[in-house]
Formats: C-alpha cells, structure tokens, sequence
C-alpha cells in the first residue's frame, strides 16, 4: 500500500531544501500569480484550502509551460478579527479556549495570544507550516509578509498620499457600521469583521412621531405612504422602554432604539425607565392625519428592530393584520392602496392584507409564511397600486412614482425623521450587536469617480476574468459602486491614516494594491534594504520610475518590479466579486501606469457544509491537519480539482474525499503494473500513442482556459480508461509503455505533485518533475487506429447490453459492417454542413448524384433523416474520416471472440452472400455495425 504521508514529507523536505519555490528574474517570459491573502482570525479550514490548491495547480503548470512563475503570499492582519480573538483569550472565554485546544494549540501558547500581534505571529506560522507548505504549495516564501508589517505600513501611506494627490480622497459625513467594543467595522460579504450578517445592507426607516401629550412615540417605517391606513400603535408590554431627551424633545422607544439613536444624533439624555405595559391601552395622535389611535399590545413590537414600537397598516401588512386578530381588538382596517386585477379590471376587497393570509392559510404570528406573503403583498402593490381618496393630495398617485413625496413632508412638518437600520442582525466577531453611527467627518476613496470607473471598465475588457459570467458582471459592479470610507477608529490592527491623527485605514482599503509590495518584502525579509531607508522617494521611483535611485539596491529592485508586475492572475472567493476584485482593479488604474495594470482575475466558489458557508467563527470545519492525515495530501487537491466546477459551490463530504483516495491507490498501481510489462509491438500500439496525443492536446486547452475540472477528469479518468482499454487489448510495448507513461506522470504533476514525484522516481527519472516541461502534443491527425478503437469498443458495449436484455449465452455474434453508400452519404452530409445548407432534402438531392447512393436510392432517402439527426447530436465529426470498418473489425476477431466467449463472424454489408439470419444487415451504418446474436 502506497504510503501517502511518507511520500508527502519526503518530496515537500526536497522541493524546500533544493528552493525550487523561489522565483528568480531571467529571460523567460514570466507569469505572476497570487491568491487573496487570508485574514488572521484563528484557524483556517478545509473550504479555504480550495482557492489556495487552484492557485498552486495553476502556478506548477504554468512553471511546466516555461514560464518563469512568481507566486507569493501573505497574512492580512488588518482589523479586528485578531484582535477580537486577543481580547476573548483575554478574558478566557471557554468555547475559545476550548477552540484553540481542539486545534492543537499548546497550552503554553495561549496565554500569549492575549497579544493580537502574537496572534497575527503564531497563526501565520501555522498558516505556513501546517497548511500550504503541508499542502506542497510552491509559493515564494521568501516573500512572507503582513499587513502590519513596518514595510507595508509605509507603502499603505504612500498609496493614500497618492490617492489624495489625485483628488480621489474626500470628506464628508457619514453613518458606519459600529460595534460599542472595537469601534467601527466593515460589513460585507467577505465578512473580515463581523461573525454575522455579511449580506445585511444598510435601510432608511423614516421615524414618524406618534404623539401622547407632551412625549413623542417614535415608530420606524419603510413605507412611510402608509400613514393615511395607520389603525392603532403596537407595543411589546412585556419588555421594559426607556424615556429620553431628543434634543428639546421627550421620546419612548426601547432601550436598543435610544442606544441606536443615540449613535445617529446628538444631545440625547437618558431620563427614565417605564414599562411596556403602562403604554398599553392608551392613545396617541398619528400625525398628518391628526387620527387618535389605539395602543395595542403585540409581539410584533421587538425591542431590537428600530424603535421597538411599530405603527399598524393591516389592511396592507400581513404581519399587523394577524396581530390584530390574535388582539382582539374592534378595529376596522383602512384600504388606502388600490388595486385592480388584471383579468376582470374588478376592484379587490377591502382587506388585502387579509385577503392574501387567507389565500396562504395563516393563522398566527409565528407562521413562516408571514414574511414571504409581506413580500408578496408589497411586491404587488408596488408595481400595480395606487394611493386613493382617503390620501389627501396624495390621492391618484402611482406606489411606485410615491417616492419620497410623504417621507419629505413629514420631515418638513417635524412629523418624522430618518433612522439608520441593518436590512439584518449585524454580529462582531467580538459577539456585539453591531449599529449604526454618524461620522461627521468621515475620508472617503471616491470610487464613484467617472473617469476612473470609466478606464477600470475599460481595462476589464482586457483582461482574463474567470469565469466568463464575472468578466460580463464586473463592469456593472463597477458602474454601482460608490465611495468606500477608507479608516476606522478604534482598538483596530493596520496603516495609521496619514492625514488624520489616530485613525485607522480599514481592511479593504489597505488591500488593494499589495501583490506589487511582494516583490519589494523579498528584499526586506532577505535585510537587503532597510524600512527606514522606504520613504516616498523610494516607493516613487521604484513603482512610477519617478526621480534617481538612491543606491544600487533600488536600481535592483526597480527591475524586479518592471520585470515580475503586473499581476497575471488574482486569485480570490466569490465573496470578493463585490468587495476587493472592483478596489484592487480601480486603485491599480488610479495610481499605477497602464503597463502596470491588472491582466487577470480567477473567481472561485467555495466549499460549503449542509448547513452553508463554512466559516472559521462558526465552526464546524474539519481541521485541515485532521483532513490531511486521513485522506492524502494529493485526493484532496485532485478533489478540490475535480469534485466539480471551481465555478459553482460544491458541499463538502468526506466519503467523497475517499473515492479520490482510492483513484490516487488505483493509479500508483496501474503504473507499477506497466512497469512491469515486457513486450514488444502490437497493432493497438498506434491507438495508445494517439491517444495520449489527444489527452494531451485536450488537457492543455483545457488548462490554458483555467479549467481545471475537465483537465484534470481528462488525465486522471480518461487517461487511466486508456491504458486500461490498451492493457485489455493486448497491448505490452514496454518502451512505448514507458515513453507514455512518463508523459502521463507530467501531466499528473500540477495537481498531484507528491504521486508524481514519486512515480517519477520509480521510472529511473533524475530530478524533480515539477520542473520538467509539460508534454507537447505532436497534432497527429485522427488516424484509423483510434477510430477502429471507438469502433470496437462501442461494438462491446452495444451487444453487451443486448445480452443483457436478452438474457442470452451467446454461441454465435454476427457483425456487419456499414455499406459504402452510406459512409458517402455521411461525406455528403458533413460538406453541406460546412456549406450551412444541411437539410433532409438538400442531402438527399445532392446524394442522388453519386452513382453508389443512386443504386440504393429508395433506402438513401430513408437514412438521410437519421444522417440529419447524427450531425445535429454532434457525433458525426467524430467519425468524418472515412475508414474500411471491415478490415479492422476482422483483425479484432480473436479478441471480441475473447471477451464474449464466442464465435464472432464479420461480414461486409455490401456482400450479397453474407448471411443474414437476423436481417439486421441493412441496419448497419457508419461506427455503428448491425449486430445479431443467437
């Protein structure tokens, strides 16, 4: 049995003694690809090491290709996830101890990660170790850097003061996501600062002011039009509100409406506490329509959404309607939207809210369905409702046209105000709700600029961006977005912001443009040139070519930079589609020149579990050192290659991973297998050697298009089929065996390295093959040989499952092959296509026209429909070279009579003397023999 750890840190120890990772300048063309650097949060899981896998693949091919390949990496300490991680260490929160020891932390360490920077240093070391050098990644880890590094740091504050130089730095207000422990984060899909709620967007609730006497009942809304059918106030009795000051007003909400607020405006003062209960059963005045209402008691009124008091439409909102039933309370609902039906143009009736819960069978306020027939309702009456006479002057007027016509009016009349509100929960990786707050003076990156939108969309029209989907969505992620706040303020790791004094630049913002940095970390690391010495001046002549060389060492590192950038391909989740790739290409154009600019873009799905996206704070990942020891280094990259589309997302399944596990165990012994082959030529040999021809041709097409599912079914399915399918046929050439064998062992090496290595040696190999040139095909054309083999072994097939039907022990199988007449008309029908006039008709009038069609004209015109429909299944090309079907399905005898354990007799479909018992002659056409057996 094949020894897949042995054989894993035997390779890895002499790829890393011999160095064959580090890139250096010369005359080949070169080829620079990096992945999105992992932020430093704890633990990675078996999910990231997909994107991580492809790049390598993707790197070792194009080092095979002869490209001179750079490939570094890095650690994103930016933010808060290490420092969050600190602070729970800190405070010796359990699941996080107990985390950490699961992974394998020594227990003497973990009193030291209450430092966020030795968090950022131990787990970038197992970062290092236990995953990608684990993995055999033959990144350039003379390259290793973070993000908060002295280096980086200075090169983040030249790329600000040349953001600013450009006028594409500004200032201006603005409400920021904001946790009460680590100060502002950033929410997106990426999640680098948050354990919850990635997708959340950022709602404008118009707050209108219900009043009671001197105080203010403040309920949020997002359809503020609805007023004119407002019926009563929900309020939760069974929590307790707060009273407070709203500059000279008194406002009720609770207690997490007052601490949101308090975050959007000023001069709010604590005054009192009181009881949901004791609002209950009073009234208030709904304004604009100066209407006293009713409060009403309800669940539907939760603390943690907006204000926590909820103004009540049931005639339009499924959710209030409901909660009236379940009240009890004596209201009439008020229709203030309508609608007409479209087949009858008949008015609906006075309650739709109640007229869709009815539909959809709800009966409470816990039901599921509550939500889908809000959306449904809302939907409906967006597209097709209009305000009517009970609206004032807002009567006649379109819900989709309303805009903010009654928002405005409110606000005018001091009636409302506007409140900032998560679409949903917002969690910090610290275990805070996240809010809302107002930054009077927050710096912006205008990325909402025309002209570099504009020449960023340009240069995505160049590039390669997989997969092709994202190259057509790209631009129009661009054209949306808008001007990103660039710094956060707060216990946060990363860049202090140059042009104001104790703020930090936030994650996103500071990871733009940093594969350029990777090229200078070598000299860094390597003490080439000192941090001090990387001023302005420095980044300035070394990035733009502006100014004189202070010393040989910037000349040096000025000609690795022209040499190795730009970037070939960016690597990165599909989280990243809408979050870094539009910043990395739109800071690229703005602050290098044009030969600097971005050339590719390499967008992967992820690897999800049943109950969604892995996540490193949730958990639930298998550990990858775990992964390794059980599978095998290489099933799981042949996994992450293989299992499906790096396109789509693919659920993760350990009893998958072990069927990869067995093909790698199934090919280490089919190779020793034809090792030990002595033999010399036979008739089937000139079918292998096309065949990997083929494999090869359609293998490198398929990686040079970045897809690596299909290159990889090609050389670790197909290919093995091959040497099965030669094997079966007698084949025993041991030189060409060998010669094959090797090139397959090549082709193999990108994404099994450690097998291949190993395979590579067994075969009397020096050197590594890792470093040897990928196989070249030679074009042979489709010769006879390889479609004789498809002949013969569709030929098994078809009368293998003809026994199986039949349930017949076959003493005798009769074959015929095609008739010359219909390869002709097969010949015909494949130059009118080419000519784009195939047709039934056409085909048979032209074929009439051969002398060997005309004879069996009655049976031609019959079969030129079944040619018609070959050509539209496509598999007409695949047998356009005209062969004598006869002659090699007579020198496969012995061995289809081998395989069936019976007589085979081979007859040509022209012979009027070939026997016929079954009359299944005429059936036989082109690759397809008629076939009797008895």
């Amino acid at each position: 049995m094949l020894d897949l750890s042995a054989i894993e840190k035997k390779w890895q120890s002499r790829w890393f003694d011999s160095r064959i990772y580090e890139a250096k300048r010369n005359e080949k063309p070169k080829y620079f690809i990096h992945f999105a650097y992992p932020g430093i949060s704890g633990y990675l899981h078996i999910g990231h090491m997909r994107g991580f896998a492809y790049a390598d693949m993707i790197a070792r091919y194009k080092l095979m290709k002869g490209y001179n390949v750079f490939f570094p990496a890095g650690f994103h300490a930016s933010g808060i996830p290490a420092v969050s991680l600190a602070k729970k260490v800190e405070r010796k929160d359990a699941n996080v101890i107990k985390y950490l020891k699961e992974n394998g932390c020594p227990s003497k360490i973990i009193p030291k990660l209450k430092d966020p920077k030795k968090v950022v240093e131990y787990f970038s070391k197992i970062y290092r170790e236990q995953y990608w050098k684990r993995f055999g990644f033959l990144i350039d880890y003379t390259t290793l850097t973070n993000t908060i590094s002295p280096g980086y740091k200075k090169f983040i504050k030249w790329q600000f003061k040349k953001l600013k130089e450009k006028n594409l730095l500004i200032q201006k207000p603005h409400f920021a996501p904001y946790c009460p422990n680590c100060g502002p984060v950033a929410v997106d899909k990426s999640e680098t600062d948050i354990s919850k709620g990635g997708n959340a967007e950022i709602l404008d609730f118009t707050v209108i002011k219900f009043r009671m006497d001197d105080l203010i009942l403040p309920a949020a809304t997002l359809r503020p039009e609805t007023i004119f059918g407002v019926t009563n106030l929900w309020v939760n009795p069974s929590i307790e509100y707060v009273k407070f000051k709203v500059g000279e007003e008194t406002w009720i909400s609770s207690r997490e409406g007052m601490e949101k607020i308090s975050h959007q405006k000023e001069n709010i003062k604590f005054l009192e506490k009181i009881e949901g209960k004791d609002l209950v059963k009073k009234s208030c005045t709904a304004p604009l329509i100066d209407r006293k209402i009713p409060i009403i008691s309800s669940r539907v009124a939760d603390p943690a959404i907006a204000t926590g008091m909820v103004m009540s439409v049931p005639a339009h909102a499924p959710y209030d309607w409901i909660a009236l039933k379940e009240s009890g309370a004596d209201i009439e609902p008020i229709k203030i939207i309508e609608m007409e039906k479209e087949e009858t143009k008949e008015k609906t009736e006075e309650n739709p809210a109640k007229e869709i819960c009815d539909k959809m069978a709800i009966e409470g306020i816990s039901d599921k369905k509550l939500e889908e027939a809000t959306n449904s309702l809302y939907k409906k009456e967006f597209h097709g409702g209009r305000l009517n006479d009970k609206c004032g002057k807002y009567a006649g007027i379109k819900i989709s046209e309303i805009k903010d016509e009654v928002k405005n009016d409110l606000i005018n009349r001091n009636h409302a105000t506007v409140m900032k509100e998560f679409s949903e929960e917002v969690i910090c990786r610290c275990g805070e709700r996240v809010a809302i707050k107002r930054v009077p003076d927050q710096w912006f990156i205008r990325y909402g600029d025309e002209e570099i939108t504009k020449i960023a969309k340009e240069q995505a029209k160049r590039m390669d961006i997989f997969p092709r989907e994202y190259k057509e969505e790209l631009p129009k992620v661009l054209d949306w977005f808008n001007d990103r706040a660039c710094i956060r303020k707060g216990s946060w790791l990363g860049t202090e912001f140059p042009f104001k004094k104790g703020w930090i630049i936030e994650p996103i913002s500071d990871s733009t443009l940093y594969p350029i940095y990777y090229i200078i970390s070598k000299f860094v690391n390597d003490g080439i040139i000192a941090t001090d010495e990387m001023d302005d001046k420095f980044f300035d002549y070394v990035f733009l070519g502006k100014g004189k060389a202070k010393n040989p060492v910037w000349n040096e590192i000025k000609k690795e930079v022209d040499y190795w950038y730009p970037v070939d391909i960016n690597l990165g989740g599909k989280e990243h589609k809408t979050v870094h790739f539009p910043v990395f290409l739109m800071n690229h154009v703005a602050v290098f020149p044009s030969d600097k600019w971005p050339r590719g873009i390499f967008v992967n799905w992820w690897i999800t579990q049943k109950k969604g996206k892995i996540s490193k704070s949730k958990g639930g990942a298998e550990p990858i050192p775990h992964a390794t020891e059980r599978y095998g280094v290489d099933p799981m990259r042949l996994y992450y290659a293989h299992v499906g589309s790096s396109f789509i997302d693919i659920e993760w399944d350990g009893s998958t991973i072990e069927n990869y596990q067995k093909r790698i165990f199934m090919i280490w012994k089919m190779a020793n297998e034809l090792l030990e082959i002595e033999g010399g030529k036979r008739e089937v040999d000139e079918w292998l050697k096309m065949m990997m021809d083929e494999r090869i041709k359609e293998a490198t097409m398929a990686l040079d298009e970045y897809d690596l599912r299909k290159a990889s079914n090609l050389i670790f399915f197909e290919t093995y089929n091959d040497f099965q399918w030669y094997l079966r046929r007698g084949g025993e050439n041991e030189k060409l065996l060998k010669n094959v064998l090797s090139k397959w062992i090549q082709m193999m090496a990108p994404f099994t390295p450690h097998l291949s290595e190993e395979l590579w040696e067994s075969i009397g190999k020096k050197g590594f093959v890792s470093i040897t040139n990928f196989p070249q095909y030679e074009r042979i054309k489709m010769k006879e040989a390889i479609i004789g083999e498809k002949l013969v072994y569709n030929i098994m097939e078809d009368v293998a499952q003809i026994l199986k039907v039949t349930k017949i022990e076959p003493s005798r199988i009769f074959l015929y092959a095609s008739p010359k007449w219909k390869w002709e008309m097969i010949e015909k029908g494949i130059e009118l296509e080419k000519k784009g006039k195939i047709e039934i008709g056409t085909l048979i009038k032209s074929s009439m026209q051969i002398p060997e069609i005309r004879k069996n004209a009655k049976e031609a015109s019959k079969y030129a429909k079944k040619v018609v429909e070959r050509m539209k299944k496509g598999d007409i090309s695949k047998i356009s070279k005209k062969m004598d079907e006869y002659s090699y399905l007579k020198n496969s005898k012995d061995f289809l009579e081998k395989e069936f354990k019976a007589i085979v007799e081979i007859y040509d479909a022209d012979d009027p003397k070939a026997p016929d018992p079954g009359n299944k002659k005429d059936m036989a056409e082109p690759m397809r023999p008629a076939i009797y057996v008895e």
